[in-house]
């Protein structure tokens, strides 16, 4: 029998919330719990600098059109920890745990600090548009941040190898507490083989069924994911294209169909999803920038390939062949269609590559699993 452990959850937000980071600090905690770790949540922490940040970020961008990122401002961090410090002080825990170092950067405490995130503050400079263009400050703050965090934990878990990378080639931290563990999906699934067959055998393949699920048309692909499509109907393949989580800034063909935005918090909202889901013969997701991709372990639940770039940390969560595959950011269309067409054309290999994508979830992408990985990892330090 293991040891039962009890930890300190920290978040800056309320950690059931499910749409605060994708729903990730709430799965997160959920799978923490269901590998038998008690848990104590601290959070949301107060954000009492918020006039001080806002004008520093008012003047950043009016008078020297530079970013000022005040996650990142050490004011507020400081505070964040002195309010965790006052929690600790009320509860008996063994450690302290966190699905992202903010919290915990300035955090004193004799208990043992462990995080689990999808990307370092380097890695995510001139990456993503949020750490594009940024003032010297923030930058300087971050990576002090950043260290601060890396060298005081225990373990630093990753979703993705790229991310890890990113932790060990920018700060001074020893590789071997630096661990790789996938996130599973912000979805629930009770699906097994049978259901996968089921589906797959429900499919109509005259018509290829595109899905596109992001919030940000611009940083997903959006216009690059319209123009597979548009190619596949002039190839002669009929193609549609369902668009989940934004509204795109241009007029849409009429082989688009736009769903907007979709709550998790709605259960009509999430049968619609999941019906979406099941129907597609592949989720596409052309991303110019991307951390933990967790929609691409939502669809390997569905048995659903994935079309997406080689960028970030995208193929820590599809591997080419078994749950999809990827392409390099300047990959002409030609080459997404060419894989698209001739999986439509066999029904055969597509249902082979559909139970290969359920099974890279049901033994990796997953949150059993990946409780399981991260509770082991945290019995080994002790």
């Amino acid at each position: 029998m293991r040891q039962v452990l009890k930890l300190a959850y920290v978040t800056t937000y309320k950690a059931s919330n499910i749409h605060a980071w994708s729903g990730l600090g709430y799965h997160i905690l959920r799978a923490l719990q269901n590998d038998d770790f008690q848990t104590e949540c601290i959070g949301p922490l107060k954000e009492r600098y918020f006039l001080y940040t806002k004008a520093k970020t008012l003047f950043y961008r009016t008078v020297l059109s530079k970013r000022y990122n005040r996650d990142r401002e050490p004011i507020q961090l400081i505070d964040y920890a002195n309010q965790v410090q006052k929690h600790l002080k009320l509860i008996n825990c063994d450690l302290v745990f966190s699905p992202g170092t903010i919290p915990i950067a300035y955090l004193k405490t004799d208990k043992p600090i462990i995080f689990w995130t999808d990307a370092t503050f380097a890695g995510m400079k001139d990456f993503y548009p949020g750490g594009s263009n940024l003032c010297q400050e923030t930058i300087r703050d971050g990576n002090k941040m950043e260290q601060l965090a890396l060298s005081k934990c225990q373990l630093a878990i990753y979703s993705s190898k790229w991310a890890a990378e990113t932790a060990v080639e920018n700060y001074d931290v020893d590789p071997q507490k630096v661990k790789v563990v996938n996130f599973g999906p912000n979805i629930e699934c009770e699906r097994n083989f049978k259901d996968i067959d089921l589906l797959t055998d429900k499919k109509n393949f005259d018509i290829c069924k595109l899905i596109f699920i992001g919030v940000d048309w611009y940083r997903k692909g959006g216009s690059k994911t319209l123009e597979i499509a548009q190619k596949l109907n002039q190839r002669g393949l009929r193609t549609e294209l369902h668009i989940v989580g934004c509204d795109p800034p241009i007029e849409l063909p009429s082989f688009v169909k736009n769903y907007g935005f979709l709550s998790k918090k709605n259960h009509q909202d999430i049968e619609l999803l999941n019906n979406l889901m099941s129907e597609s013969h592949f989720l596409i997701l052309p991303s110019i920038a991307e951390c933990a991709g967790v929609v691409f372990a939502e669809a390997s639940s569905f048995g659903l390939p994935s079309i997406t770039t080689n960028v970030g940390g995208t193929t820590s969560m599809v591997v080419d062949g078994k749950n999809g595959f990827t392409f390099e950011l300047d990959e002409k269309n030609d080459k997404y269609c060419d894989v698209i067409e001739k999986l439509m054309n066999s029904k055969t290999q597509y249902k082979e590559l559909s139970k290969s994508s359920f099974h890279e979830y049901s033994t990796r992408l997953n949150w059993k699993t990946a409780g399981n990985k991260v509770h082991n990892l945290i019995l080994s330090q002790r």
